[in-house]
C-alpha cells in the first residue's frame, strides 16, 4: 500500500536528491548536466514553502519514497502568479506503475485548492511515455521549442503541455 505524504527536507531530502540526480545522470527528464547537492535540495525546498507550493510524495510500506510531484513558479512576474510548472518523478525501481498519474492528480488537486489557473509540463519533445501521461490527464499541447536544450552531446527539443485548471478570474 501506497501512502501519500507532504515532504520535508528532514524526511525526504536524501531519498529526493537520489532520484533528482538519477534522472540527471540518466535520461533528459532534466537538462542539468551536474548531479545536485544537498544544499541545493535545502533552497529548493525553502523555495517551496516560501511559494506555498506542495511537494507530494508517494511512500512504500517499508518507508521508501518511491516518487515525488510538486510545482512552482513558471515565471517570476505578477502577471504570472496564478500560472504553476510541475515536475513528476519516480524512482527507477518503482516505474510504470502507475505513480506518475497518481502523483499528477493530486498536483492537480493540490493547485485546484489554490485557486491556480494554469499547470504547465515542460518536457523532453522525445520522452514519449510522459507526453502521453499528460494527454491522459487532460493537457493539451502548447508548443514546441527546437533545439532549447543540449545534453548528452546532442540538442534538444522542449514540448509546453498546460492545462487551464479554472475559468474563474481571480482578484487582482
Amino acid at each position: 500500500m501506497i501512502s501519500w505524504v507532504d515532504c520535508t527536507f528532514e524526511a525526504h531530502a536524501e531519498p529526493i536528491l537520489a532520484i533528482f540526480n538519477e534522472a540527471i545522470l540518466t535520461s533528459t527528464a532534466l537538462y542539468d548536466h551536474e548531479p545536485r547537492t544537498m544544499d541545493h535540495m535545502r533552497s529548493w525546498f525553502s523555495t517551496k514553502e516560501s511559494g506555498h507550493f506542495p511537494v507530494i510524495g508517494a511512500v512504500s510500506d517499508d518507508g521508501e519514497l518511491m516518487g515525488f510531484a510538486s510545482y512552482g513558479t513558471f515565471r517570476p512576474w505578477a502577471g504570472y502568479r496564478h500560472t504553476v510548472e510541475h515536475s513528476v518523478y519516480v524512482h527507477a525501481a518503482y516505474r510504470r506503475r502507475g505513480l506518475a498519474k497518481e502523483l499528477m492528480q493530486r498536483l492537480l488537486e493540490r493547485a485546484r485548492a489554490q485557486t491556480l489557473h494554469v499547470m504547465v509540463g515542460v518536457i523532453d519533445a522525445s520522452n514519449q511515455a510522459s507526453i502521453d501521461l499528460h494527454i491522459q490527464m487532460g493537457f493539451t499541447h502548447a508548443g514546441t521549442l527546437r533545439q532549447a536544450g543540449f545534453k548528452f552531446g546532442r540538442w534538444l527539443d522542449v514540448d509546453f503541455y498546460q492545462q487551464i485548471l479554472s475559468e474563474d478570474v481571480p482578484p487582482l
